[in-house]
């Protein structure tokens, strides 16, 4: 009789695992997020962009070169130009241009608690002009307030033809209701935000393309007083509560002077060790001010850590991502506990004598 009930026991066990394990499939990696229709809405919101600026330089009579930009997105720019800034890596410029990451940030704007009708204040440099695509498009898609920060300086294969500057892809944008009519401020970027490395005539044609579409100019070389105006804009021009910060590149009045920026890992954080005020970008005094920070640098590990393909060839089609790890809610937990407890009642049930 021992025996039968050990086996009863150990059948019971089993059944019983077996069960767990289904359920928490529901909630184990891989599974998709939530907010997986608002991804795909956003990939397609960022598929339609690129295809609005891929027709705006075949009207201009731009053409591709399909040799650094073969998907014909017209977001990757020459390597060498007189706006170019620093060295920039090929390969990832072109894993920007995939539209699900336009649905990594929706992931990552939901993980960091962002809700309709809130504002996302966005820092972008031009060294990766997609990520303004993709974070534009995600801020469409969740129906947020998207207050952005130009700064057209850009490392190579970014947005580096004078004649094509993030500005002109702003105003594509804003031609087909994926922004707002103009940025609430633009800088030349560069060294010290104002292109001292830049040629004046260079200076000269960038100022006069920000005046002229109507944008408020930011020009100021010391950091703690940029970051200040940065900071003020941000406030002034967010109709609602900043529920994060978006950082796209590496910016000098975004990232600052320490080297703590080179420890900011890519992608959602809520817990930042901060240098000294002195030496603090626009990301340091967000996360100051618990503003959830979205980190869009160090590409490779950020589509990787999202299970997106480096350097895609054709672009993928709109899609939810599955996030390792993502989404386990409550009943992920609560499957587990049950599961226990369940496991130490059959243990502890008392055994019938013989």
């Amino acid at each position: 009789m021992n025996n039968i009930n050990r086996t009863v026991r150990i059948i019971a066990a089993g059944i019983l695992s077996l069960a767990a394990l289904c359920a928490v499939q529901l909630w184990s990696s891989g599974a998709a997020p939530r907010c997986a229709d608002t991804m795909v809405r956003a990939g397609e919101i960022m598929e339609r962009a690129i295809l609005a600026i891929r027709d705006r330089r075949a009207q201009a009579g731009a053409g591709f070169d399909l040799g650094i930009d073969p998907n014909r997105t017209g977001l990757i720019g020459p390597e060498y130009t007189p706006l170019t800034t620093t060295a920039g890596e090929l390969e990832a410029k072109r894993s920007t241009t995939n539209p699900n990451v336009a649905g990594l940030i929706v992931y990552l704007l939901c993980k960091a608690g962002v809700k309709p009708g809130d504002s996302v204040a966005i820092g972008s440099s031009g060294s990766f002009p997609a990520l303004l695509v993709a974070s534009l498009a995600a801020t469409r898609a969740m129906d947020v307030h998207p207050v952005t920060i130009l700064s057209l300086g850009a490392s190579s294969y970014g947005s580096t033809d004078p004649d094509f500057s993030l500005l002109d892809i702003y105003d594509i944008l804003a031609s087909k209701g994926i922004s707002s009519a103009v940025p609430a401020a633009a800088s030349l970027g560069g060294e010290k935000d104002v292109g001292l490395d830049f040629d004046s005539k260079i200076r000269d044609r960038l100022i006069d393309r920000i005046q002229a579409g109507g944008v408020p100019f930011l020009h100021e070389p010391d950091l703690v007083k940029n970051v200040s105006e940065r900071l003020r804009i941000y406030e002034r021009a967010a109709p609602q509560r900043i529920a994060a910060f978006i950082n796209s590149g590496g910016g000098y009045a975004n990232l600052g002077t320490s080297r703590l920026a080179l420890d900011v890992r890519p992608g959602l954080n809520t817990d930042l060790s901060l240098p000294p005020p002195t030496e603090r970008g626009v990301l340091f005094e967000m996360a100051a001010r618990e503003v959830p920070v979205i980190h869009l640098l160090f590409i490779k590990g950020l589509v990787t850590e999202a299970g997106l393909p480096w350097d895609p060839i054709p672009l993928p089609k709109p899609a939810p991502l599955s996030m390792p790890g993502a989404e386990r809610g409550s009943g992920f937990w609560l499957v587990t506990a049950a599961y226990f407890a369940l496991l130490f009642l059959l243990a502890a049930y008392p055994r019938q004598n013989t």
